[in-house]
């Protein structure tokens, strides 16, 4: 009997001190990934790392200085849960009501887009929105969203967009890598008619999804339990799970035409991910895959075959898109 009691107790402080540990490991995550601030284990990666030869004059020229020297309006709007959201928009230089919204990655911000914004100002005629997600930039929020609760903010902006611009307005979602997985989300909501194509750079299938690829390639370790218990605190704290935040169920629903471009040496969002959304999706698209880039460099490696198509893209849903 005491032999017994002497192993129930045992296995009773094993059992706590293993929930102990992993509430205490899933909050260690949650804060290394999901709350706001500085990603230290960004710098150095070696999958963020470029894959192409920088074209000359290319580091001469800084997207956020770009978008400053066009004196961006400033917007701003109150989010489902009282958030405010800020944006910066640089109408065309023609007036128009084509609208592209442009969607930043991880840890980025609205002015970081400024490459993909001189493209649409200067060569398509376009008004430009560049938001700061929620819990990135000027926005407010304790929490990265990755996308799932952002989809909802950009339908408030889509509403913003048409309020100043027009009923005739035009809209285009592009995004970049957070951006992209953003865009394909918001692409499953009901969305007004004036949305009349998505563009996804390098986007991932869901969030769990790729915590999974990244607790594996750069922990080396398993996703049960940890990614289970971390989605449960991030339900808690942010009020989302993992599972839910997909972009491969949000194509599903879409009906809104979808361009998809990838890198084909992206290591950090596995190219993989694209051909299991474009297979997804079931309304009309397109895809571009540029061989050798990584992950957010495809305009960067090849910037013609980029833009070309963009705009033979747009041209199927856009009137008058040049």
């Amino acid at each position: 009997m005491w032999f017994v009691k002497t192993l129930v107790f045992i296995i009773l402080v094993l059992l706590v001190l293993f929930i102990g540990g992993l509430a205490g490991a899933s909050l260690h995550f949650y804060n290394f990934a999901l709350k706001r601030g500085t990603k230290e284990f960004l710098r150095g990666n070696p999958d963020l790392q470029s894959t192409y030869s920088q074209r000359a004059g290319a580091a001469e020229f800084s997207p956020t200085q770009w978008v400053e020297s066009k004196n961006p309006q400033t917007w701003r709007l109150r989010s489902h849960d009282g958030l405010q959201l800020v944006a910066a928009y640089i109408p065309a230089p023609k007036p128009t009501g084509k609208t592209v919204v442009l969607a930043h990655g991880y840890t980025s911000q609205g002015r970081h887009m400024g490459r993909f914004a001189r493209f649409y100002h200067e060569q398509l005629g376009f008004n430009v929105l560049l938001p700061d997600a929620r819990g990135h930039g000027q926005s407010e929020g304790d929490y990265i969203g990755f996308g799932w609760h952002d989809r909802l903010d950009y339908l408030l902006w889509i509403g913003e967009i048409i309020a100043q611009v027009g009923d005739d307005a035009q809209i285009v979602l592009h995004g970049l890598s957070m951006g992209a997985a953003t865009v394909l989300m918001v692409s499953g909501e009901e969305l007004p008619p004036q949305v009349k194509a998505v563009i996804a750079d390098c986007g991932y299938t869901s969030v769990y999804a790729q915590l999974a690829y990244q607790l594996k390639r750069m922990f080396r370790l398993p996703t049960f339990p940890l990614l289970e218990t971390t989605s449960l605190v991030t339900k808690l704290k942010a009020g989302y799970t993992f599972q839910e935040a997909s972009a491969l169920e949000q194509v599903k629903k879409s009906r809104v035409p979808v361009l998809f471009i990838h890198g084909s040496s992206d290591r950090f969002v596995p190219t993989e991910m694209v051909w299991q959304l474009y297979n997804a999706c079931l309304g009309e698209k397109e895809i571009l895959v540029v061989e050798g880039a990584g992950h957010g460099t495809s305009y960067e490696t090849a910037p013609q075959d980029y833009e070309d198509k963009v705009q033979s893209f747009l041209a199927r849903y856009l009137e008058n898109p040049n």
